[in-house]
This record gives structure tokens, C-alpha cells and sequence, in this order.
């Protein structure tokens, strides 16, 4: 069975790599064995992460990059890492209905993840599920993720570039800078740039940079100001995206970035089994740590042993 689902997701049949997302975001053993499986043909997809603060349009960014992509020629797929229920744990927003434009369009597919409670808005199933959608021969995937603000870092460790979405007049640029996000940035948007406060925005942006050291050959995050609606600014971003990842894999032939994606991948796997042992604790566990009897270290040891 497994091995027929395989040759369906090479093949690219929506059924198959749908039913493979399924398994894989499970995370049971099936799920596992089939990407197993998978990964021993590799594709050879470019990962491209959209993050940002909620309601600065990264999913009409997203939408219009789709049909850029899809003007080259381009396979696409989206995966759009939405807040998980904390009653289902599955994904809230489900598919994003201003993508549905897609429906029809064999060379794209979208798919809603649940963010499993991850601080960082990313899952191990994420990097997985990129994983199978390259096995799957799209030339693109692209991981929109929550936008949660405070902790949304993860991203810069699976995606090979990383652009961070910001809007003008509502503090963004503070915000991000607070929160650790802006460092992880690859590339800077500057969305909604038809309203006031742009250059407030960019000239924070400006400021941040300036606070690095970059050398002659290191690559300095861009700024491109976007009006996603108007899909103003789409191309300009693709221009810098393709820069970037011709100039990452001339410092990168060694493939970093697949070595940071595994780690985080094998990371959130690790805390997942962490957090079902926890889970299991009894009452006795708990209280001979409160009562003396144990010490708390002594008891973390049996949980990772």
C-alpha cells in the first residue's frame, strides 16, 4: 500500500499526495515509513518562508507569488501553517479561501497544517510535509506561517529564504525588532505600501541594518515595498528571491540549510515524545520530587532515558 501511495506522490496525483499529507501530518508510524520512502528520490524544490505580524497580507502576497511562479512555468505548492484547536488539533482556518482561484490549476496545490501548539507556529509535520511535497517534483513550496508575532523564529531554520511581511502605521517594525523576528529576515516587505507610514517603516527597517556588520560578499536583506492587492511589487520580490538563492548556493554548497532543516525537524520530534512522557507522569512521580524524595533533575534524567 504504502509503496503504491509513493508512486502516486511522484506521479503528482492530488489524491495520493493529499492521503501522504494526511499520513505524515498524523504522525504515526505509516506516516513516517512513507516519507522514508520518499526521501530516497529527492526533488529538488526551493523552500520559500512567508512570515510576519497577522493582517499584514501574507496570504495575498502568497496568492499573487503563486501565479508569478506559475507565469515561469513553475510547480507550486503552498503550505499554509495555521493555529491548531486546542480541542482537534487540527487546523482552524482550514484552506485559505482567497486561494481557492488555485482549484482548478493542476501545476498548484494548497494545504492547511495545523501548528501543533509549536511556539514558533512550525511542527515537525511542516518540514515533513515540505519534504513529501519535494518528493512530489514541485519546483516551489511555499510555508506561510501563523503569525503569531512574538515567537515566529522557526522558520528561518526550515525555509532556504526567509521573507519577513511588515506593514506600515501599526508598529511592525517595533514589534518585530522586540520579538527577535527580524533578524532571521532574508528579504523585507514593506506590504500595504499604498498607506501612511511607509517611510517610517522602511527608515526602522534601515536602522536595524545598520547595526550589522556585513561584509562584501555577505548578502544584505533587501527592503521591496509591496501592494499585495494591486499585486504591486509581486515581481520585484521574485527578482530578489531568485538573487538570493543564487547567491546562497554559492556560499552554501555544502547544503546548511538541509542540515538546519533536519535538526529542526529531529528537535520537534524529540519534544513531542517529551511532552507524551510528561504527560503520563503519576501523582507519586510528581509529589516525591515536591516531597524531597526525588530531585527534580534526577526525575527529567528518567524522562529523557
Amino acid at each position: 500500500m504504502l509503496q503504491e501511495l509513493a508512486e502516486g506522490i511522484r506521479a503528482r496525483r492530488p489524491r495520493a499526495v493529499a492521503r501522504g499529507l494526511s499520513l505524515v501530518e498524523e504522525g504515526g508510524r505509516a506516516g513516517q515509513e512513507l516519507l522514508q520512502q520518499l526521501r530516497r528520490t529527492p526533488g529538488s524544490s526551493q523552500l520559500l518562508g512567508i512570515t510576519g505580524t497577522p493582517g499584514s497580507g501574507k496570504s495575498t502576497l502568497v496568492d499573487r507569488l503563486v501565479a508569478a511562479l506559475r507565469k515561469q512555468g513553475k510547480l507550486v505548492a503552498v503550505l499554509a501553517v495555521d493555529p491548531s484547536s486546542p480541542f482537534s488539533g487540527g487546523a482552524i482556518l482550514g484552506d485559505r479561501i482567497r486561494m481557492q482561484r488555485w482549484h482548478a490549476d493542476p501545476g498548484v496545490f494548497i494545504r492547511s497544517l495545523a501548528s501543533r501548539g509549536q511556539l514558533g507556529g512550525l511542527s515537525a509535520a511542516t518540514v515533513q510535509s515540505a519534504a513529501l511535497l519535494d518528493a512530489a517534483g514541485f519546483d516551489a513550496v511555499l510555508i506561510e506561517t501563523v503569525g503569531v508575532g512574538q515567537s515566529e523564529v522557526d522558520i528561518a531554520a526550515v525555509a532556504d529564504v526567509t521573507v519577513l511581511v511588515l506593514t506600515p502605521g501599526q508598529g511592525d517594525g517595533v514589534q518585530a525588532f522586540k520579538a527577535g523576528i527580524m533578524e532571521t529576515a532574508d528579504i523585507f516587505v514593506v506590504n500595504k505600501a499604498d498607506q501612511p507610514g511607509v517611510q517610517r517603516l522602511r527608515r526602522e527597517i534601515a536602522a536595524l541594518l545598520s547595526l550589522g556588520a556585513y561584509g562584501p560578499e555577505d548578502w544584505k536583506p533587501p527592503v521591496i515595498s509591496t501592494v499585495a492587492l494591486r499585486d504591486e511589487g509581486t515581481e520585484r520580490l521574485l527578482a530578489r528571491l531568485e538573487q538570493f538563492l543564487e547567491w546562497q548556493e554559492q556560499q552554501d554548497g555544502s547544503g546548511k540549510r538541509q542540515h538546519e532543516r533536519l535538526r529542526f525537524e529531529l528537535r520537534s520530534l524529540v519534544m513531542r515524545e517529551l511532552d507524551r512522557r510528561m504527560a503520563e507522569l503519576t501523582g507519586d512521580e510528581l509529589r516525591s520530587v515536591q516531597e524531597g524524595r526525588l530531585t527534580a533533575a534526577d526525575l527529567a534524567a528518567r524522562l529523557l532515558g
